[in-house]
């Protein structure tokens, strides 16, 4: 099953690392390295997922979550927020936002991969 997931994060290293894993299960994987950028591959592409990064150059991941919420063209779009920022009220931010779910870093790859498998099945 091949989707469209957009990666929006600012750090390389977890670009890389999240880049390898959906390839390797046969996703198209775009990246936008701030949340302007993300916000125009959302409008632009239509992904079928979205892993935000919740702290991000220009519009931070609780910014892009809003904004698309907001837009009927684009609204229904998954997003899963995975973020360093763990504590209870940026999760209650993150899901007042609008994200479909929320992971914080570091995470297990395993539950990942089952949370965006879920997520797009």
């Amino acid at each position: 099953m091949s989707a469209t997931v957009l990666i929006a994060d600012d750090e390389p290293n977890i670009v890389i690392s999240l880049e390898f894993m959906m390839k390797r299960e046969g996703h198209r994987v775009l990246v936008a390295r701030d949340g302007a950028e993300a916000l125009e591959a959302i409008r632009r592409e239509r992904p079928a997922l979205v892993l935000l990064d919740a702290t991000m150059p220009v519009h931070s991941g609780f910014e892009v979550c809003e904004a698309v919420r907001a837009d009927p063209a684009i609204r229904d779009i998954r997003i899963l927020m995975l973020t360093a920022k763990g504590r209870e009220t940026d999760m209650a931010r993150g899901l007042g936002a609008g994200a479909d779910a929320y992971v914080t870093k570091p995470f297990s790859t395993r539950e990942l991969l089952e949370k965006v498998r879920e997520m797009l099945a």
